[in-house]
């Protein structure tokens, strides 16, 4: 039986995805194991790469840029692995990332996902490797600036829950979608991603599922990925400004309309479209 499956979706990236994949088979040495790359209809020449240099690679060719839950969704189909993890092309993992994240399945049964600390190109922390859900008191001490101004607090730093020791093993509510692994047999009870999520979002309503389960999502630093940010989508188009945006409507549709929370539901997607243009004019400032 094969123990893990790695799932990469592309989508112009070639340069990325080769160091990405080199790092993936050295950290997959002694696992018996698969890798799928998933390209969405890249124009770069990132599947011929795949084809000359990876044969072993199964390459999964779309010929339209599905998004990326539809995109992994068909490769988690096709996975026969009793782990799977998701990993986004823009990465380069250490030579024990998976063999510890095993270790990890291993030593909590009760965890459902698990996933490692994030660093930035420049060794510091990604602040996204673990977070909170954004639920409206959360997510008003992000957008109020309450979250950078007090980091060590409880109250106000649960967005990526800065007040942790990065190096502690926690369960969190959730945990970055650039890698994340799961039991396979969670598959059977929590389904797949929603492909209602074209990009962003779908990591953490993965997350919610996985906890309404009755699974632990675990934050395990034993171990860490390099993460560069942004290479996949250009962070700064307002195209993807609002696909991160819409992807927390659909997560406060989904999830908080009937969790108990008093904010009218109306008022929760105004927040956060003006979040949006917000972020927009700020970092057009920033040009």
């Amino acid at each position: 039986m094969i123990t893990l499956s790695v799932i990469i979706v592309s989508y112009n990236v070639k340069n990325y995805l080769e160091q990405a994949l080199v790092s993936v088979q050295k950290a997959l040495s002694g696992i018996s194991h698969e890798i799928f790359v998933v390209d969405n209809a890249s124009t770069d020449g990132s599947a011929a790469v795949v084809k000359e240099k990876f044969p072993g690679v199964m390459l999964i060719e779309n010929e339209k840029n599905t998004g990326f839950a539809r995109a992994n969704n068909i490769a988690v189909k096709r996975a026969a692995g009793e782990y799977i993890s998701l990993l986004n092309p823009d990465t380069i993992v250490q030579e024990d990332t998976f063999s510890i994240l095993l270790e990890a399945f291993s030593t909590y049964p009760e965890a459902g996902m698990v996933g490692c600390k994030i660093l930035n190109e420049d060794g510091s922390l990604q602040l996204s490797c673990r977070r909170s859900f954004p639920t409206p008191w959360v997510s008003l001490t992000r957008m109020l600036g309450l979250s950078k101004m007090f980091p060590n607090s409880r109250l106000f730093a649960r967005y990526n829950m800065t007040y942790l020791d990065a190096d502690n093993i926690e369960e969190v509510d959730a945990v970055s979608g650039s890698f994340m692994t799961i039991r396979r047999e969670i598959l059977e009870t929590v389904g797949f991603l929603d492909e209602r999520f074209f990009m962003y979002g779908e990591d953490l309503d993965w997350c919610y599922r996985i906890k309404q389960a009755g699974w632990k999502i675990l934050y395990y630093p034993k171990t860490s990925i390099i993460h560069f940010k942004g290479k996949s989508a250009s962070e700064k188009d307002w195209n993807q400004i609002k696909l991160f945006h819409k992807a927390m409507v659909i997560f406060a549709e989904k999830h908080l309309r009937h969790s108990g929370i008093i904010t009218p539901l109306w008022l929760l997607k105004t927040a956060v479209r003006i979040k949006a243009v917000l972020t927009y004019i700020r970092r057009k400032a920033l040009r």
